[in-house]
């Protein structure tokens, strides 16, 4: 089972009501098309949490389709254990949660020792983020290895 933790109450607002939830959440996976088909998004009110299921062509096309979804407003957790082409297991990669103050230049010197590598960890998080200047904490972006 693949189960991803976010902060619930930052993100990007995609929807006002509950019950248009699941499909706005679907419209911006989809429209960045991270690799996944026959997407299909439950999201429960109740507890934030959404359900993907569907095809992966890879498992970077899951972990873009996980970040997205759980970098939106109201989701607290992503569970992907019904994804096909891309176990769970294969999803595993570092993970780096936004703090106050970062920018991705100090991220990349953290991970690579040089800041200048910076464009690595915006080109693998296009989808959660489209201007390197403009991330929030508690945002959670994917660092290649």
């Amino acid at each position: 089972m693949g189960l991803f933790d976010f902060v619930r109450n930052i993100g990007n607002k995609l929807f006002s009501r509950d019950d248009e939830a699941s499909q706005k959440i679907k419209e911006h996976i989809e429209a960045n098309n991270p690799g996944i088909k026959n997407l299909e998004v439950k999201y429960d009110p109740a507890s934030g949490k959404v359900s993907l299921t569907g095809e992966a062509a890879n498992p970077e096309a899951l972990q873009k389709a996980v970040l997205m979804a759980g970098n939106v407003q109201g989701v607290a957790e992503v569970a992907v254990d019904e994804v096909k082409g891309a176990s769970a297991d294969a999803v595993k990669a570092e993970y780096y949660i936004i703090k106050s103050g970062d920018t991705l230049s100090k991220i990349a010197k953290q991970y690579y020792g040089n800041a200048n590598d910076y464009p690595k960890i915006f080109e693998a998080n296009r989808e959660v983020i489209k201007d390197p200047d403009k991330i929030f904490p508690g945002q959670k972006i994917r660092i290649p290895v």
